[in-house]
């Protein structure tokens, strides 16, 4: 067994050099895919398209927002107007695309947009902290205030927010109203939209609702269809912008098209035509 032994050693010990002595096998080519799906997402969207390019791609800008006067609203014949809705209609023709309005569930908003149902939110949006983080934003282009609104002969009684604690207030879900409210700790029914929470306060169900100041200006008080209704104290200041999916080459799209729309007057004219003049941003 010994000498056995000793014979195969010797040729072991060459094998194991000759084996040593094999080129490495050369790795895949530098250029070649990583996978079998390089030119396409799991989503099924090509590698590089833009927001700007799906859009016009498709050839609409599908806009979400809520019944919200004078920025989003039916007129007689059931088309869209506003101050909002006109100005994304002007933004989607200088795409080169139609504007479709959809109006979605406020507090759902960031679902909408991300799903692909909606390409923008364009309906006197807040430029909040948590919209912002969740959502590629504009310029702002409009100041605004939440401002509580009560019945008008008993308005006198509901001059602060200190005032309003006992009241039971009617608020749009995920709005900035309904921000406000709780953090004051006040006791709040959610509604579907601002307009809602008007109703609420008119019709008894509510003692007081939180909305934009800008839709109070227009729907609240002498020749409006809410004249029983005023409103009082301001619970803040805030300014208004538009939201696009994150990352998307729209949101400076659009600040361009403000900027322009700004220097040759037809920004602030469509303001003059829905009142909203002055609360106009500079662009």
């Amino acid at each position: 067994m010994k000498k056995l032994l000793a014979l195969l050693l010797p040729l072991l010990i060459l094998l194991a050099l000759a084996a040593c002595g094999q080129p490495a096998a050369e790795p895949a080519p530098a250029d070649e895919p990583a996978t079998l799906e390089s030119d396409e997402t799991m989503a099924g969207a090509t590698v590089g398209e833009t927001d700007l390019s799906y859009v016009q791609g498709k050839g609409t800008l599908v806009i979400g927002i809520t019944d919200f006067e004078p920025m989003d609203y039916k007129d007689d014949a059931g088309e869209w107007i506003g101050f909002d809705a006109d100005m994304a209609k002007a933004f989607a023709a200088s795409l080169g695309v139609d504007a479709e309005f959809i109006e979605i569930d406020w507090d759902n908003k960031v679902l909408e947009l991300n799903s692909k149902a909606i390409d923008c939110v364009w309906n006197g949006m807040t430029l909040n902290d948590e919209v912002m983080s969740a959502m590629e934003c504009s310029n702002a282009y409009c100041n605004n205030a939440q401002v509580i609104i009560v019945p008008a002969d008993v308005a006198d009684q509901y001059q602060t927010a200190e005032a309003c604690a006992e009241l039971q207030f009617a608020v749009e879900a995920g709005s900035a109203g309904q921000d406000e409210i709780e953090a004051l700790g006040y006791s709040f029914t959610p509604v579907s939209t601002q307009a809602a929470a008007l109703m609420e306060v008119a019709a008894g169900t509510s003692d007081a609702a939180v909305i934009d100041l800008l839709m109070a200006g227009a729907m609240v008080g002498e020749g409006t269809g809410y004249e029983a209704l005023t409103y009082t104290a301001n619970l803040n200041s805030e300014e208004y912008g538009v939201g696009f999916r994150t990352g998307s080459d729209l949101a400076a799209a659009l600040n361009d098209f403000l900027a322009a729309a700004y220097a040759d007057g037809s920004l602030m004219e469509c303001a003059e035509t829905y009142g909203v003049q002055a609360a106009i941003i500079a662009q």
